[in-house]
């Protein structure tokens, strides 16, 4: 089997939906010390700020040339309710903790995180990377995956964060293997087309 990868980032520190100076300067130094290009691909959510920190580190790849794709469901349209539940759960609580909290959020949105990330690793070729900036959200919600496919989740080291292991596996949820809508190219952009 052919291995496809993707290194999963979250944006970092933002104010509304730009990253604030800190972020930028966090996100800089992603692009230094974090990244491995080069990348068939550069993803975002489709939130300006994990747009913008994709930017960043494009170009701190050199790779520029290469449009940004969009993948919207990297993104979860019920922020609120995973703040609420990671509040309720408490500081630092991990997934099993927020699933026992709020059992139907984290099932689904880990079915939902899986299909975005299975339509990002089947646009890759053979052997291909992904480089891909997404939200809280997107790194907790994880599944299991089949053994032909990674994504690692190297963690940004920016204000209020831990660095966490650059190599971290994260997961597609096995329910998304069975769907693939395709991503479709719009303007200089593609987006998941369902």
């Amino acid at each position: 089997m052919v291995m496809r990868t993707v290194d999963l980032f979250r944006h970092t520190d933002n104010d509304g939906d730009e990253l604030t100076p800190e972020g930028v300067q966090a996100a800089e130094r992603v692009g230094r010390e974090l990244l491995t290009p080069p990348y068939d691909a550069y993803v975002s959510s489709g939130a300006a700020r994990a747009t913008q920190m994709l930017q960043i580190l494009r170009r701190a790849t050199g790779q520029e040339d290469l449009p940004i794709l969009e993948e919207t469901g990297l993104r979860s349209v019920v922020e609120d309710r995973w703040r609420d539940v990671a509040k309720a759960a408490g500081k630092g609580a991990d997934l099993e903790a927020m699933r026992d909290r709020d059992p139907e959020l984290v099932d689904k949105e880990s079915w939902l995180l899986g299909l975005g990330l299975k339509r990002v690793i089947e646009h890759l070729p053979d052997g291909g990377r992904a480089l891909v900036v997404g939200h809280s959200p997107t790194k907790k919600a994880k599944g299991s995956r089949s053994s032909s496919e990674t994504a690692h989740t190297p963690s940004p080291r920016s204000r209020n964060r831990s660095k966490q292991n650059p190599r971290q596996t994260d997961a597609v949820h096995p329910e998304a293997a069975s769907r693939t809508p395709a991503l479709v190219r719009r303007g200089g952009n593609y987006s998941a087309r369902t």
